[in-house]
């Protein structure tokens, strides 16, 4: 029989297809011709740089580095503009008033490039060092043209098709900097931070980060800008202010040539990004590229798209999946939502309950191992905890967060009595069984991560395997296929290089003005009082400082402020730094600023604080898991499998009765204000951990259940 005569195995319905793609922003060019051309190798070779020096040839680190953090801002000012882009069809024309910018900036440019030139082929053909005047001449030239382009790039607008003059600047700038970087620095490492350093190397260092924040603006908005901001100020405002904030004070020179070095933007944010985000971005390009994140979300709905809620159940996996992998709340919302958003109002949820599942499903992915959207990285570059061990600690809170979620869609499905969609409208799950060889990356990754693999080694492999496996379907992975794979992932990183080099400025600030001593020192004092106190106090903080931030950079401002603070009063490092990372992670569903729900809710067309709202209901759970690591270690995998066992089932019981509390749905039927209130009672006893609690919560969960149950069976009597 031919394949027309078998309609049972036609295409999915769905439009799945491409379901992973990342949607182009507001600001993004779409180059072509010779410039789409000349990017598009820089991509790839920016790429390929990485993945050479990490698994064949190592590059000196900082010099690695340097190159990582200029290379990323060179094909960010590429590939994005300072607002929203021209997008009509006609050229965009250089006005009069806009060559008296262009023609400076571009002399003075040109003049710096030459200044760095002559230094390297002084040093390397002659052997001889510049003179004085060279490298004067170079950073104020290059502080002229780069502030020059800046302020031309906010006031003028480009078109999509073409680099403007003033990105072209900052691109040739940014280059400059690592250039003259490189070209000093045995003397950088000695003189950077300390009173020896001048003023050349101020003026250089001060437009590495000038560079830094604007990119970081155009590719994450202002949230993170701001709060770099407010720690810039701290950093000069200090002598000036009371008490705990003050402090001595520093000198430009020394305080900007000490945020580039590896206490600061080239510290562990960046050694991150240019190994463990860069390769792992790439893993998601290769993904993307060869079509397998696109079988995981058809796999979900042939597995689950017929079920009460389906399209619901649908995103809480495959979100969760491709969050773990591309390592963006807001960006997965984006990519997953506007094809779950749409089916899950289809089937009866409530537009909002629709965006706020998709945001709440999406931000879980960022806990869910072995990748946790980088954040597993960053922890162990910062804690010196083995990897794998951190990755097996997520495994029970990741699963309890899910449940929760998932729990919380099946009785809000039940309670508006809901359906699947159905069979016709869905992938064929035999067709998606005969293809589950597309896991086979995923699988790979995980085990040669317990095989005791590096993560480099697990993630190249993992990479190389997305690339083979795809060989067996229609998008086979050829040599233009490798290459755009390459450049993906290039362009998807880019985000993320520049938040971790902004995230390293605010490293770099605390780490000199030592505030993050004197938070511990609060945080002691309150221990004090109550180690619930100072744990809520740190929840508080780490939210505040996560909200509208990058996961990865939410996390590693927490980690210097807040973490080390709570292991002065007694807490393990990895339970500390565990809280404060899910709070930073959960700072993209918590109101008022929420960037996932507000994704979210620019898809579903709902308000968006309703929306967040929403959000953080479904993410409840995940607000509570994080005391359970001080109370319950288990949960962490710390301690006996005995206790591990009874902190999961306990914990889970909590968590159905807490969902059960929140959508107002026990057993078969609605409760009442006074059955919710003994649910979310027995809920927290149970989640709390203690064997009387536990008992407690048992004995309320079953007193609420006999009282159900009895109102259940008279419910036919009354009604006859």
């Amino acid at each position: 029989m031919t394949q027309d005569t078998q309609p049972h195995e036609a295409t999915p319905k769905l439009g799945t297809e491409g379901v992973a793609d990342i949607p182009i922003a507001h600001n993004e060019r779409a180059l072509s011709g010779l410039v789409g051309q000349t990017v598009f190798a820089a991509c790839v070779l920016f790429t390929a740089m990485h993945l050479y020096a990490l698994n064949v040839s190592p590059i000196e680190t900082w010099a690695f580095r340097i190159i990582h953090v200029a290379g990323g801002l060179a094909v960010g000012f590429a590939i994005t503009a300072a607002m929203t882009l021209d997008r009509s069809p006609g050229d965009l024309r250089i006005g009069r008033s806009e060559w008296f910018a262009l023609i400076p900036s571009a002399v003075a440019i040109g003049y710096a490039s030459f200044c760095i030139l002559y230094a390297w082929f002084l040093r390397e053909a002659r052997g001889t060092a510049p003179a004085d005047w060279v490298m004067v001449h170079l950073s104020w030239s290059l502080v002229v043209a780069t502030a020059i382009a800046m302020l031309s790039s906010w006031v003028w607008r480009s078109s999509s098709r073409s680099i403007h003059w003033a990105d072209a600047v900052l691109i040739v700038a940014s280059l400059i900097v690592a250039a003259y970087l490189l070209f000093v620095l045995q003397r950088w490492r000695m003189s950077a931070g300390t009173p020896f350093a001048g003023q050349t190397e101020f003026l250089v260092a001060a437009v590495g980060v000038a560079l830094i924040m604007e990119l970081t603006r155009r590719v994450a908005g202002l949230a993170l800008i701001a709060i770099t901001g407010v720690f810039l100020v701290y950093a000069f405002a200090g002598p000036y202010l009371p008490g705990l904030l003050e402090h001595r004070g520093y000198s430009a020179a020394r305080f900007f040539t000490y945020l580039y070095t590896d206490n600061g933007i080239l510290g562990a944010t960046t050694a991150v990004s240019s190994t463990y985000i860069i390769l792992f971005i790439t893993f998601a390009a290769f993904l993307q590229a060869s079509r397998v994140g696109d079988y995981f979300v058809n796999f979900a709905f042939a597995a689950a798209g017929r079920a009460r809620g389906g399209p619901a159940k649908v995103a809480v996996f495959a979100s969760g999946l491709m969050g773990m992998i591309n390592g963006t709340s807001a960006g997965n919302v984006v990519a997953t939502g506007s094809l779950t958003i749409p089916l899950m109002k289809k089937v009866g949820y409530h537009p909002r309950s629709a965006g706020g599942i998709e945001a709440a499903a999406s931000t879980g992915g960022q806990i869910v191992p072995p990748i946790m959207g980088a954040g597993a990285f960053i922890m162990a570059e910062i804690t010196g905890i083995p990897y794998t061990e951190i990755a097996v600690a997520a495994l029970i809170p990741a699963a309890l967060y899910f449940l929760s979620i998932y729990l919380m869609v099946d009785l809000e499905a039940r309670r508006g009595g809901m359906q699947g969609l159905p069979r016709d409208q869905l992938p064929v799950f035999s067709q998606m069984v005969k293809q589950v060889y597309l896991f086979l990356p995923i699988i790979i990754l995980i085990g040669t991560l317990f095989m005791g693999y590096s993560v480099i080694r697990a993630g190249t492999l993992a990479m190389i395997s997305a690339a083979v496996v795809s060989w067996f379907t229609p998008h086979w992975m050829g040599p233009k296929a490798l290459l755009n794979a390459l450049s993906l992932g290039a362009r998807m990183a880019i985000p993320l290089i520049a938040v971790c080099a902004c995230a390293g400025i605010i490293v770099g600030v605390i780490a000199l003005t030592g505030v993050g001593a004197r938070f511990a020192s609060m945080l002691l004092g309150i221990a004090d009082t109550s180690h619930l106190l100072a744990l809520f106090f740190a929840m508080c903080i780490s939210i505040l400082l996560g909200m509208g931030m990058p996961t990865t950079a939410a996390y590693a401002v927490a980690a210097s402020v807040v973490a080390p603070g709570l292991q002065q009063i007694g807490i393990p490092p990895l339970v500390a730094h565990f809280f404060v990372f899910y709070y930073a992670v959960l700072s993209a569903i918590t109101p008022p600023v929420a960037l996932a729900g507000y994704a979210a809710a620019a898809i579903s067309g709902t308000d968006p604080l309703k929306t967040a709202m929403t959000s953080f209901k479904f993410g409840l759970a995940a607000f509570i898991v994080p005391f359970m690591f001080f109370y319950s270690p288990e949960l962490l995998m710390q301690g006996s499998w005995g206790g591990i066992l009874r902190v999961v089932i306990t914990a889970s019981l909590g968590i159905y009765l807490l969902a059960a509390a929140v959508q107002a749905w026990f057993l078969n039927g609605r409760v009442n204000l006074i059955q919710r209130a003994l649910l979310l009672v027995a809920a927290l006893s149970m989640i709390a951990g203690g064997w009387m609690t536990d008992l407690a919560g048992l004995g309320i969960g079953a007193l609420v259940f006999a009282w159900q149950a009895a109102a259940l069976k008279t419910k036919p009597k009354t009604s006859a």
